[in-house]
This record gives structure tokens, C-alpha cells and sequence, in this order.
């Protein structure tokens, strides 16, 4: 019977794949020492060396304020089609003698 499957968080699989980046110890060390697969050690590196360009690239470290700002301003345009649909509701209900 096979194990419960394992979910690992990205500090972890960051932590892993910068370990073999370094190049200090070879994939199965690592894959030893963290007790994961070294195929997932190699897949973890590849990963990390294709996203690396990515953090220095434009948009790159997206501030917290300009997350809360993208969301605000979603949640107002959300507000504002309400607030037509309830006027709208409220209308048609008066019409309907409700």
C-alpha cells in the first residue's frame, strides 16, 4: 500500500532547490538529506533556474500596497454593479405593485 501523498511548501522546495544550485552537494545528497525524491531535487532546480530571470524582471517584487490597491478597486467596481442591480430590483418591483 502506498504512502499518504506529501504536499511541500514553497520555503521548503525553495530551500531545496537553491541547496542544489549551490553545487556543493550532488542531487542525491540532497534528495538524502531532505528524504524526497532526487528527481523532484532536479525538477525543484530547473524550476528555480527558469523563474530566476523573473524576479528581476519588470513587476518583479509587487509591492503589498499594489495587491490591496488591484483588489480595492475590484471590490469597488463589484459594489458599484450592486448597487445598479438592487436600483434596477427596486424599480421593476414598484412597477410590479410589490
Amino acid at each position: 500500500m502506498k504512502g499518504k501523498r506529501r504536499r511541500h511548501d514553497p520555503e521548503f522546495k525553495a530551500r531545496v532547490a537553491l541547496e542544489a544550485l549551490k553545487g556543493i552537494k550532488t542531487i542525491q545528497q540532497i534528495a538524502k538529506e531532505f528524504d524526497i525524491h532526487p528527481v523532484q531535487v532536479s525538477d525543484w532546480k530547473k524550476t528555480m533556474a527558469q523563474g530566476a530571470a523573473s524576479v528581476f524582471g519588470p513587476g518583479a517584487g509587487g509591492t503589498e500596497s499594489e495587491s490591496f490597491e488591484r483588489e480595492r478597486a475590484q471590490l469597488h467596481a463589484k459594489i458599484g454593479q450592486q448597487a445598479v442591480e438592487l436600483d434596477w430590483l427596486t424599480k421593476k418591483s414598484k412597477q410590479l405593485g410589490l
